[in-house]
């Protein structure tokens, strides 16, 4: 199934493009995107036909910080219903919920969680977007709106603990350090925003109850916006897979019904569990070990293999060519 995304994605995109001497326009067409995406924000557009347009875009242009330049000037009113929403809750843990919950109704290969641990609070993102493609771009515009969101509430000069970015780090860091500010770690574990966890129950001094009751009305009423099962499986398989427990007796546990029935919700939506495992397994494991740093043991085990030698035996019968090969191949 086409993953899709609101055109409000490409906010400021034709002017980024233009000023870095592109011809937006045409590389919309390119991409077999509609000119039209430019002027209606809530037009879905297909989320692998966006990851590959801010991949060749930053590439021809030369501009590593591309989706951040595009990042800037954003507001959370270009999130569109789910932005009016998060504006009226009480606190900021609860307006992240809402995207946390709600977010793939804004972009549907977008997954995010917030983990927290000893006073510390980590919002992590993930993309799924039925490709093995790189998501540098996707993954820093993401990164970049969540800080706008996180300081229109906790003050533009609120700064996180640390950035974390799995690719490495541009040849000119100049425009991520304005944007993302200084707290930044390439190379890192996991892509995602790491901060106290008393950041995230700070009031909200302009939330109002009534007018969050009547958004969330909104949200709800939406046709077709219900959460999918597959989509459940997926959130929670990025979580348990790790962790070694991403089997279909503990997905069914977590979403509180039993596996049987797990199946058949699956089925009705024409989905198989192994297959969206595979599929997630797939998609990650490439992109892991062609464009992050993390060691090949670590890879494995976010990937929920039990050992090296498996997830090797995995990766090779998959794309053809051992993971240390192919990671040297794609430096």
């Amino acid at each position: 199934m086409t993953t899709r995304v609101r055109a409000a994605c490409l906010t400021h995109y034709a002017d980024v493009a233009r000023t870095c001497g592109l011809d937006p326009r045409r590389l919309l067409r390119e991409a077999g995107l509609p000119l039209a995406c430019l002027d209606e924000p809530d037009r879905k557009i297909p989320a692998q036909a966006v990851r590959a347009l801010l991949e060749r875009s930053a590439a021809l242009s030369g501009e590593e910080a591309f989706a951040l330049r595009m990042a800037e000037g954003r507001r959370v009113s270009n999130l569109g219903v789910l932005g009016m929403l998060a504006r009226e809750e009480p606190t900021l843990r609860r307006a992240l919920q809402i995207f946390v919950l709600h977010g793939r109704r804004h972009n549907e290969a977008l997954y995010l969680r917030i983990e927290e641990a000893q006073g510390i609070a980590t919002l992590l993102e993930e993309f799924l977007v039925g490709d093995d493609g790189p998501t540098r771009q996707a993954t820093e515009l993401v990164l970049a709106v969540a800080l706008r969101i996180l300081r229109l509430f906790l003050g533009p000069e609120w700064q996180p603990r640390r950035i974390s970015l799995a690719h490495a780090p541009p040849a000119d860091l100049s425009v991520h350090r304005r944007v993302l500010g200084t707290a930044l770690e390439f190379h890192g574990a996991f892509n995602g925003i790491v901060c106290r966890s008393a950041d995230l129950d700070m009031p909200i001094l302009s939330a109002d109850p009534v007018v969050a009751h009547y958004v969330r009305q909104q949200v709800q009423a939406v046709p077709g916006t219900e959460a999918r099962c597959s989509d459940e499986v997926r959130q929670l398989a990025l979580l348990l897979m790790s962790r070694g427990q991403c089997t279909a007796e503990q997905v069914a546990l977590h979403l509180g019904v039993h596996r049987r029935t797990l199946h058949r919700q699956l089925a009705r939506e024409g989905a198989v569990f192994a297959d969206l495992l595979s599929a997630i397994r797939r998609e990650l494991g490439a992109r892991y070990v062609r464009t992050g740093r993390r060691p090949l043991t670590e890879v494995a085990q976010q990937l929920g293999f039990a050992d090296l030698s498996a997830f090797s035996r995995w990766y090779r019968s998959t794309y053809g060519v051992p993971a240390s090969q192919d990671r040297r191949a794609a430096r």
